[in-house]
């Protein structure tokens, strides 16, 4: 059963493999700029929470196979926080079975591993809304 709390709205920037990323500001998605690599996941961010660690919107990522687009509002329930070296945590919807391609997009300087749904929360908690 998901528990209510657990599911939580965030919008799709940038779609697995491609390489053209766009960002959600002022309430619209625009072209944000051409990556030299694909996504290796669904990314995007979460409107209504604030991360202080890059001054924007806390961001997002889709596991799994279901085909996402660009500007998507996706209700779902958190699976996981990757948590990384720098405080720009992502939090992760989505199989944690399928979390190594996400792991090995980041370099080991950022110290990239894998929490639980309940950290994710615990530190969605603590975050400035907006």
């Amino acid at each position: 059963m998901t528990r209510p709390e657990c599911l939580l709205k965030g919008i799709v920037e940038w779609r697995r493999g491609e390489r053209e990323r766009f960002v959600y500001r002022a309430g619209r998605t625009e072209p944000y700029r051409i990556e030299p690599l694909p996504a290796p996941v669904h990314y995007g961010c979460l409107p209504a929470y604030f991360n202080p660690a890059d001054q924007a919107e806390v961001d997002a990522v889709w596991l799994g196979n279901q085909d996402r687009q660009v500007d998507e509002w996706v209700e779902a329930q958190v699976t996981g926080l990757l948590h990384l070296n720098d405080q720009d945590h992502k939090v992760v919807f989505g199989p944690l079975d399928e979390a190594g391609v996400l792991l090995s997009w980041f370099g080991p300087q950022r110290g990239a591993r894998l929490q639980s749904a309940e950290a994710a929360l615990t530190w969605l908690s603590g975050l400035p809304r907006t």
